[in-house]
């Protein structure tokens, strides 16, 4: 029976979409659980700020094994800015890298982030969205910059959620 691949790539495609869907979704209802347990007084906000650092740290840990310096510091940069923008594809995003200004510098831009979508339908406010993506990458450097004794800084300098038609990030070498 002759198999036809179209099909079979078209389906996979929707399959993975799908899933991606299910790890946004999954995050928002997680919110959605710990603001009813947490009762009236709990602030959304610092709910999602902690959920964001919690799953930083354990990404974080998760980009340490494919680390290194043997390409040097403009490399390692390189390396880490691709960790982060394939973190964000894994989701259903399109994000690429490119270099800084300096060898310690690499921008990271996001064209398409399925994120406020998912938090629209929670209800979740879009400047949430954009400061736990910022929290989310700054939790994840936190053990990388341990790890390798360097200070690692990341900062939002645009963002969908903002209304800007991409989100960028400077990640940089601390001086």
């Amino acid at each position: 029976m002759p198999v036809d691949a179209e099909k079979e790539i078209t389906k996979l495609w929707r399959n993975l979409h799908n899933a991606q869907a299910e790890v946004g979704k999954t995050y928002y209802r997680w919110r959605q659980a710990a603001l009813e347990i947490a009762g009236p007084g709990a602030k959304p906000l610092e709910i999602g700020l902690k959920a964001a650092e919690i799953f930083g740290k354990d990404i974080g840990k998760s980009f340490l094994p494919r680390l290194n310096w043997l390409k040097g510091e403009e490399g390692f940069m390189m390396s880490l800015g691709r960790a982060f923008a394939g973190s964000w594809v894994a989701d259903g995003a399109i994000a690429t890298v490119e270099k800084g200004e300096t060898p310690s510098e690499v921008i990271i831009k996001c064209t398409r982030d399925p994120w406020p979508s998912w938090a629209k339908e929670y209800g979740v406010p879009m400047e949430e969205v954009a400061l736990c993506r910022e929290r989310l990458f700054q939790s994840i450097l936190e053990d990388v910059s341990v790890f390798f004794s360097i200070s690692l800084k990341i900062e939002m300098l645009k963002a969908i959620p903002r209304g800007h038609g991409e989100t960028v990030f400077k990640l940089y070498k601390a001086e």
